[in-house]
């Protein structure tokens, strides 16, 4: 064996397609971004794109839907705002629950080359929905060529198994932290 086939960092084999579950989490900034760039490009490609946004309010008009709406994209909010500032959990894991029979729906009827389930580990953290159920729904009814894409914080390790691609994000530095800049059009919203 040469030393560049003992290093080769992929190992080489049949060219296979399907859909994939991504899974964008960890602590810091971009899971929903990183999310977003993967759905613009296969927009460009002519794919059909959707998102579910599971807990920002659903009036809330930050610069990616406003630009989605304008281009025609699906795009869903069933939340009432972050956790920390819910009146009513009992009303937020609804709404979550909501979301999922939304997503179940638009998983189902096929229109999709890529779904969003963005902020979706929050409701599967917080215990609003079953991990193991979501994942066995799944298994049985997301279509061959379907990819899910799921963001957020705290991804279930049941999750992070069954998912094909997993890519935790780390914040290093961040401004409001660092410096007191708070959040900024067309940079966090």
């Amino acid at each position: 064996m040469t030393p560049s086939q003992s290093h080769a960092p992929y190992p080489r084999r049949t060219s296979v397609k399907k859909g994939l579950v991504i899974v964008h989490t960890g602590q810091g900034k971009g899971k929903t971004t990183a999310a977003l760039g993967v759905l613009f490009r296969a927009w460009g490609r002519g794919m059909r794109v959707g998102v579910i946004q599971f807990l920002k309010n659903q009036h809330a008009r930050y610069g990616e839907i406003k630009a989605a709406r304008k281009l025609g994209i699906d795009w869903v909010v069933t939340g009432d705002g972050w956790t920390w500032r819910s009146r009513d959990l009992e009303e937020s894991a609804a709404l979550a629950r909501h979301g999922w029979a939304l997503a179940q729906e638009r998983i189902m009827h096929g229109d999709y080359d890529i779904l969003i389930l963005d902020e979706f580990t929050y409701p599967l953290h917080f215990g609003w929905l079953d991990v193991e159920e979501v994942i066995d729904w799944l298994r049985v009814h997301k279509p061959p060529m379907l990819h899910v894409i799921i963001t957020g914080r705290y991804a279930p390790q049941a999750l992070i198994d069954f998912a094909d691609l997993v890519t935790e994000m780390r914040e290093i530095k961040h401004p409001y932290q660092e410096q007191g800049i708070t959040a900024q059009p067309g940079i966090e919203f």
